[in-house]
């Protein structure tokens, strides 16, 4: 009950910062979205999820790159804002759920983008279970992770510890912690 009561604070200070995120955000989560976009390759036929979508920012990154995509989030004025971008794009459709608890079969995605997601969450290693069971089999898994809540050390050995593996880990001044590409084997 107690990870209830933090995503709920989670909740409230996303639903708060809503309409100022873009400005105060969208450059570092740009700068992440890109790093991982350069290292990986994303089939038209995919099907995508943003968990922790927020405004919908890798909705612009991805959204004509694929066959669908699904935004997902907690906070319902932030998908508010989401569905201005979700409105550009007719395979792309946001929807109010939590991260650990998704409404998705089991291995529906082909990518998963899970963006400056895990310090939000109250125990990010079942965060990352539960996106690896939406995933399919070797589909690219995107997670990224702030420096100011975990070393890199400890945000690679949880990665592991999800049995995803590592295929690219990057990290920079501009990014502000770490890009890991992986994959569901």
């Amino acid at each position: 009950m107690a990870e209830w009561g933090e995503k709920r604070e989670v909740m409230r200070n996303y639903d708060c910062l809503a309409t100022a995120y873009d400005a105060q955000y969208a450059e570092e989560q740009n700068e992440k979205m890109k790093a991982a976009l350069s290292s990986i390759h994303i089939k038209e036929d995919s099907f995508a999820l943003d968990l922790g979508c927020g405004t919908g920012l890798l909705f612009e990154h991805v959204g004509s790159r694929v066959k669908l995509l699904v935004g997902l989030d907690l906070s319902t004025k932030i998908l508010k804002e989401a569905k201005k971008r979700e409105k550009r794009f007719s395979n792309a459709t946001i929807i109010r759920a939590d991260a650990d608890f998704t409404p998705f079969p089991n291995e529906t995605f082909n990518v998963v983008f899970a963006i400056t997601l895990l310090q939000n969450m109250p125990n990010p290693l079942s965060t990352l279970h539960e996106t690896k069971r939406v995933s399919k089999r070797r589909s690219i898994i995107v997670v990224t992770g702030l420096k100011k809540e975990f070393s890199q050390d400890t945000f690679t050995k949880m990665l592991k510890m999800a049995e995803l593996k590592i295929s690219i880990m990057k990290t920079n001044d501009q990014l502000k912690g770490y890009v890991a590409i992986c994959r569901k084997p």
